[in-house]
């Protein structure tokens, strides 16, 4: 099994798929896919092999892990642009290590609620086709956070200004108290000196200057807060003005991001639409069923004597559980075979005990699903169930009724389940199944036909 992605031959002569129609020329990435490329090739150097590194990176995969992508992230970067080769080997190890995601995006279709900048920064590496589109992608929602982290910090300096202004008020109102005690000293002073020195006028006079002075000063203080109380109202309008314009655009802002993913919401469910409704018209309009006899049987069984057979079971070659008949239907692209476990089994292994059966049923259907690659699932009434049963192996499911349900009605909740034109294989020998699935658009067949495909295998 290869490591990586299966990369398409223009892939292997240095283009990728998704380099087709737009030209040979690097994209320019935003700087957070660009630190998030070389981060995840940083990691990737030293699992290489010495002959896997080009010359200017095999000093570059020496360095410490915490130093690799500081140091080297210029070196590395032009390397990927440049070495297409090398590039394919480290998009293979990085799809090889981010799993399922990794895997997602070089098939070109990335989990809509996965980070948009590592979404970009795998297909950069693996280059699916629509891989510009995703570093589009990717750049409008890394712009829409640094637009979003602007108006935060916009907001947190208007109230840090407002937060000053009313300290500044709270002081001017002290001073304000403070000049008003002292206004109350100097005329308490004033009537003690004319009581005092009623007689004495030029201390008197003194006295009226200075009670004067004191008045102006009152007066220009007042005047100056006043003034302070003008201009700091306006600066407290003028800050909401700003809050409100900040909300407005944060606004504007996210309902320009909700709008553009319900948009592309829709198309893709639109698009989903037609093709299932047009598949299910046609299927209604033709109502075929699986043909049973070619039209050389039909002919031949009335203008000659078939030796051996009557007419009605005529030379096709295919018996009603020949096992190409389930070999046909698997081949279908995305079948799903859906398996009536205990029919199957009573009527191949009812001489081992139920726990013998189950997993010589698995067992078969493992090997089987490796073999077509179809999604296979074993359906088991759930009276028997034993507590602790093992895993299933790759590729196969297995499931067991709830109590008071039996296996037959989950067989045909899955195939209600399915979507309409997608080939369901659905394998029981019971009749009631056979007809409950068949109505939903499953292809039915019998128990003995599965038996008989398990034995070949």
């Amino acid at each position: 099994m290869a490591a990586g992605p299966n990369l398409p031959e223009a892939e292997a002569h240095g283009a990728g798929p998704g380099d087709a129609g737009r030209g040979e020329a690097e994209p320019d990435l935003p700087e957070a896919t660009r630190q998030r490329i070389v981060h995840l090739t940083a990691q990737t150097l030293p699992a290489l092999r010495r002959d896997e590194l080009p010359m200017p990176l095999r000093k570059v995969a020496k360095f410490a892990p915490k130093q690799r992508a500081r140091l080297g992230g210029s070196t590395i970067a032009a390397q990927l642009a440049s070495d297409t080769a090398f590039r394919q080997i480290i998009a293979a190890k990085v799809v090889e290590g981010t799993g399922e995601l990794g895997a997602a995006v070089a098939a070109g279709n990335p989990p809509a609620a996965a980070d948009p900048v590592e979404v970009a920064a795998l297909a950069y590496l693996t280059r699916p086709v629509g891989w510009l589109d995703m570093l589009d992608v990717a750049g409008a929602a890394v712009r829409t956070k640094d637009e979003e982290a602007a108006v935060s910090a916009q907001l947190a300096e208007a109230q840090q200004l407002v937060a000053h202004a009313e300290h500044d008020k709270a002081a001017a109102e002290r001073e304000a108290e403070k000049l008003r005690a002292e206004l109350s000293e100097l005329r308490t002073e004033v009537v003690d000196l004319r009581a005092a020195n009623r007689g004495l006028t030029k201390d008197l006079r003194e006295t009226a200057r200075r009670e004067q002075k004191a008045s102006d000063s009152l007066a220009a203080e007042r005047g100056r807060l006043n003034k302070a109380g003008e201009d700091h109202k306006l600066e407290v309008r003028r800050l909401r003005q700003e809050l409100e314009q900040a909300k407005r655009a944060l606004e504007q802002a996210r309902h320009g991001a909700r709008d553009a993913r319900a948009l592309n919401d829709a198309r893709l469910w639109l698009l989903l639409e037609t093709i299932g409704e047009a598949a299910q018209g046609l299927r209604r309009e033709l109502a075929l069923e699986p043909a049973e006899r070619t039209p050389a049987d039909l002919i031949g069984g009335v203008v000659a004597e078939l030796p051996g057979a009557t007419a009605a079971s005529a030379a096709r070659g295919l018996e009603a559980d020949d096992p190409s008949r389930l070999d046909d239907l698997l081949a279908l692209p995305k079948a799903h075979m859906v398996v009536d476990g205990y029919n199957v089994t009573m009527r191949g292994y009812k001489d081992l005990s139920l726990e013998q059966q189950r997993a010589r049923l698995i067992r078969g259907m493992s090997g089987l699903a490796a073999q077509t690659g179809a999604e296979t699932t074993i359906v088991f009434d759930g009276a028997e169930r034993i507590h602790g049963l093992p895993p299933a192996p790759r590729g196969v499911r297995v499931l067991f009724s709830r109590k008071g349900e039996t296996a037959d009605e989950v067989i045909r909740a899955l195939v209600r389940a399915e979507p309409n034109g997608r080939p369901v294989i659905v394998i029981s020998s019971d009749k009631e199944v056979a007809d409950g699935t068949r109505r939903h658009g499953a292809y039915p067949l019998s128990s003995d036909t599965l038996l008989r495909r398990l034995s070949r295998t």
